[in-house]
């Protein structure tokens, strides 16, 4: 199986307002988000790869597009946690890209949530 991954940035506010309010992620607080997006294939394509990277560019505009600077409560339908945001952008990859096979969030340096099926 061939592998490849590309990572993308972007900044964003959030709350988990269904924590207790004492917790510290219940407070509204930012990040700098880092996500990786991998792609994998048994064979490669005509020109050798699993998927041109450049093929990748609709990401992240829509990173810059829909989350960047953005207030994540105001974009996603569920708790804005990492994994949630892990498997949104998972659907949304793999709609356009069948060799999507996990997305990596990290909010940290430290610390990160992928969602793989």
């Amino acid at each position: 199986m061939f592998r490849i991954s590309k990572e993308f940035h972007f900044s964003a506010s959030h709350r988990l307002e269904h924590l207790p309010a004492d917790h510290q992620c219940a407070r509204l607080h930012g990040h700098n988000y880092v996500v990786v997006v991998e792609l994998a294939a048994p064979d490669l394509n005509a020109d050798g790869f699993v998927r041109d990277y450049h093929e990748l560019a609709p990401l992240k505009a829509y990173l810059d597009g829909s989350f960047d600077h953005r207030h994540l409560n105001d974009v996603l339908d569920v708790p804005s946690t990492a994994e949630n945001l892990a498997r949104h952008l998972f659907d949304w990859c793999r709609a356009r890209w069948p060799e999507t096979s996990a997305v990596r969030v990290s909010e940290t340096p430290k610390t990160w949530a992928e969602y793989r099926p």
